[in-house]
Parts: C-alpha cells; sequence; structure tokens
C-alpha cells in the first residue's frame, strides 16, 4: 500500500496522522477544562448540588481525554528529531524556546493542580479547589497559546534573522511571539475549542433526554450548552472572518486554493459554493457560485479585483482540491451549529427546549461535528501553508531529514495499529462513561466511599450542606 511513496510523503503521512489525532484530544481538554472551572465557581456561589454531580460527571471524561491528549503529544517531538530533524535545525532557535515555555509556564501548570482538581476537594477546601480548577484551565489556555503563536510564526514568520549556517535565529521576541497572525488564529482555536466542547455536552445530555432521562443535571447540562452555541457560534462566526482576511493579506495563495478561484477577476470574484476542483485544467468544474460576493466578503467591495493561481508558479500552489473541500466542510459545520443556536432560543422562548425531539436529534447528531470542523480547520491552514514549512522561506522538501523511506512507512503502520488500539480503547472507555447519568455516577463514587466494614463515608460537601440546612 506504500509501496513507491517517497520519504518525504511518508513523513507527511506519518506526521498528518499524529498530529491528527492528538489535535481532537486538546481542543476537548481546553474547553471542557474551562467547563469544569464554571462548574465549580457555580457551585461555590450558588450551593446548587447540580453543579457539583455536574462537574463529578465531567471531570472523569477531562481526566482521560488529558491524558490521552498527553501521550499522543509526545509522538510529534520526536518526529521533530527524527524525520523533520533539518527543520528542526534551521528553525530550532526560535522555535525550541517557545515550545519549552510551553512545556514550563503551560504544561507544569495543569499538571500540578490536575491532581488536587480531580481528588483534593475534601482535603483542602472548597476554595483552594476552585483555585486548582481555574489554574488547569488556565494552564490549558496557556498551552494554547504557546503552541498556537509556534504554529503562526511558521504561517506568518517575523522578528528573526538568518545566520550564516542558515538558521533561523531571533531578532525580536515580541515580533516573534506576537507575529501578523498569532491572535486571530488563537481566539479562533480557544472558541472551536469551547464550542467543541458545548456540542458534546449537548449531544450528551440530548441523548439522555431522548431515553426521557431528564433529571436536573441532564437538563442543566443541555440549557448550559444551547447558551454556548447561540452566543458563541456568532463570535466564531465574525472571528473566522477576521481571520480570513488576515490570512488574506498574509498568505493569498491559500485564500485562492480556499475560495477556489484559478483565475484572477480584476471585477469582482464570485463566491463558489459548490463544485470539483480540475487541477489539470485549472478550474472548478460544475461550480455553483453567487457572482462578486467573494469580493464582497474580503474586500467588502462587489468590484473589487482578486487574484487567482494564475499569478503564481504551478511550483508554489498547494493542494487545491484538499483546501477547497476542507474549508467547506469546516464552514458547512459552523453554519449548522449557528442554526441549532438560533433554534435553541425559539424553543426556550416558547418553553419546549427540553421536549422539542427534532432539536434533541440534531444535537445528538451535531455532538461529535466539533471535532471534524477543528479538523478541517487544521488541515485548511495546514494544507494551505505547502508548499512551505515557513511560509515563503523554507519548503517541505528542505525540511526532511536524512531518513529510509522504510524505515518511515514501518513507524507510520506501528503508529497506526498502536493509536486505533491504545486510543480506541480510551475513547471507548468515555463512550462507557457517558451512557451514564450524573446520578448514576453519583451512587458509583457513593459505593466506593464505603470502608470495608460496609460503613459509608459521606462526602464532606455533604455533610456541610446537610449541616447547614439543620435549624439553630
Amino acid at each position: 500500500m506504500l509501496d513507491g511513496l517517497s520519504a518525504e510523503m511518508l513523513a507527511r503521512f506519518q506526521f498528518a496522522f499524529t498530529v491528527s489525532f492528538h489535535i481532537v484530544f486538546p481542543a476537548f481538554s481546553i474547553g471542557l477544562a474551562s467547563y469544569l472551572a464554571v462548574l465549580n465557581g457555580l457551585w461555590l456561589f450558588t450551593k446548587d448540588n447540580t453543579y457539583l454531580s455536574l462537574f463529578d460527571y465531567w471531570k472523569k471524561i477531562f481526566a482521560l481525554a488529558f491524558a490521552m491528549g498527553v501521550v499522543s503529544g509526545i509522538v510529534m517531538s520526536y518526529q521533530f528529531g527524527t524525520n523533520w530533524s533539518v527543520f528542526s535545525d534551521k528553525t530550532g532557535p526560535v522555535l525550541g524556546p517557545l515550545l519549552a515555555y510551553e512545556v514550563l509556564s503551560a504544561f507544569f501548570l495543569e499538571a500540578g493542580f490536575l491532581g488536587i482538581m480531580l481528588f483534593g476537594r475534601d482535603k483542602v477546601g472548597p476554595g483552594l479547589h476552585m483555585f486548582a480548577t481555574a489554574m488547569v484551565a488556565f494552564g490549558t489556555l496557556m498551552s494554547a497559546t504557546w503552541i498556537l503563536s509556534v504554529n503562526s510564526w511558521m504561517q506568518t514568520p517575523a522578528g528573526f534573522g538568518i545566520n550564516d549556517l542558515g538558521q533561523f535565529v531571533p531578532i525580536d521576541w515580541w515580533a516573534i511571539v506576537f507575529n501578523p497572525s498569532f491572535p486571530y488564529r488563537l481566539v479562533h482555536m480557544v472558541l472551536a475549542a469551547f464550542l467543541t466542547t458545548a456540542f458534546v455536552v449537548a449531544g450528551v445530555a440530548a441523548w439522555h433526554l431522548l431515553k426521557n432521562n431528564s433529571e436536573p443535571a441532564i437538563r442543566r447540562m443541555f440549557s448550559m450548552a444551547m447558551w454556548m452555541a447561540a452566543i458563541v457560534t456568532p463570535l466564531q462566526i465574525v472571528a473566522g472572518d477576521l481571520h480570513g482576511l488576515n490570512t488574506l493579506e498574509h498568505q493569498p495563495v491559500k485564500v485562492m486554493a480556499m475560495e477556489g478561484h484559478y483565475d484572477s477577476h480584476p471585477d469582482g470574484a464570485p463566491l463558489i459554493l459548490f463544485g470539483i476542483p480540475n487541477a489539470v485544467e485549472k478550474r472548478i468544474d460544475y461550480a455553483v457560485q453567487i457572482p462578486k460576493l467573494s469580493s464582497l466578503i474580503l474586500k467588502h467591495d462587489l468590484n473589487a479585483p482578486l487574484a487567482g493561481l494564475d499569478t503564481i508558479d504551478d511550483a508554489d500552489e498547494p493542494p487545491v482540491a484538499i483546501v477547497f473541500w476542507s474549508f467547506r466542510i469546516m464552514i458547512g459545520i459552523g453554519f449548522s451549529m449557528l442554526a441549532v443556536g438560533i433554534w435553541s432560543l425559539y424553543c426556550r422562548y416558547r418553553g419546549t427546549l427540553y421536549q422539542q425531539t427534532w432539536l434533541l436529534r440534531f444535537s445528538v447528531i451535531l455532538g461529535p461535528t466539533g471535532f471534524v470542523a477543528v479538523l478541517a480547520g487544521w488541515v485548511t491552514t495546514e494544507v494551505g501553508r505547502q508548499p512551505f514549512t515557513v511560509y515563503g522561506l523554507m519548503r517541505t522538501s528542505e525540511s526532511i531529514g536524512p531518513v529510509a523511506a522504510p524505515a518511515v512507512a514501518a513507524s507510520l503502520i506501528a503508529f497506526i495499529i498502536v493509536y486505533f488500539f491504545v486510543f480506541g480503547a480510551g475513547v471507548f472507555y468515555i463512550f462507557q462513561i457517558m451512557r451514564k447519568t450524573p446520578s448514576e455516577i453519583s451512587i458509583k463514587n457513593s459505593k466506593d466511599n464505603v470502608t470495608p466494614t460496609g460503613v459509608a463515608i459521606a462526602p464532606i460537601t455533604t455533610l456541610a450542606n446537610t449541616n447547614a440546612n439543620q435549624p439553630g
């Protein structure tokens, strides 16, 4: 199956496979960590045990997702040192410190407080436990910040020089970290993580509501998820539009591929909704398009000229078909989420949020689509940057290390087998937890807190709430 492929192509497949597996876990854990912080804060503020029940339910899922994210990410660092050793050598003076800061300031923060968040409520008290939960959430956001800074620098390099060895060396760290595309990509990714988590929560809640499991915790989680869908999706669409305008300024070729503009349009470019990219004839076959709308979106002028791929060399052209379709998958899912958010507001107004069967069914369907949208967005970003690793300065063909194709093929096959077995088991276990209701998880926790003599140990939080309700 892998015969005839070059070491470069195999290395690209290998990194694409591992990073695709990896990205779904941080995208989930970033949003879920913030959700847990909100739940914990609401419980402290209201003393409503519904929030505590939801916290205990989702923290188990977070622990699994966080662990799988860490393990799946380790492999990529080894690939930088083997398959992409030339890239690491040339960009190491710039990217190496940024990745080190991510470990020191973000990962250590997450790891240091994770145990307290998961197991320490009854040992350190609710105040310090809330602080630990907030630090875990902050750590996930800090981790995203550093990683997005690294990747954004590869997209829009700034603040560097090149030494006699051909290495990129730092000149202005402020310009390196806060490179031109970084703010837009960070906001876009964090909002994507929040929406991914919101629709997973909504999907789980909707599934239970359809099975007539309408306990207060289930209704509460569905309501919170729908508020996120209604509020954050429009913000994400605005952020995506601003990101697109920034990409047009700094990476116009990527936008040409996203829009399917093989030809230049001096009098206004159409928005191509659908079609089949024809790389041989350099056109979009069977195009369904709206005249001049692309110019209006990108330039805010119906008649604004837009350059096409006919203005660049074929050697600098990204794989148009992949970028064209991944972009549309991301956009389609985004507008589907917006539709659900608006629909939920209408149902909430009518008082039928938990009884509208079709809204619940559609929420279940959209449950995993946040992950698909995140993957589609990253495919658009990374494939659209090709044929460069450092945009406009270092080609992918120049970044590959001295590795043999058979060795890369063997490790790729091993990764595929191990990843599907190990992470498949982890995801299966997460699904098993999601099949249970928060009350079932609470009952199991209560059974776990039993001494060998059979005497139940009541959690401190339960005793505190009980005593608070006593007279006098």
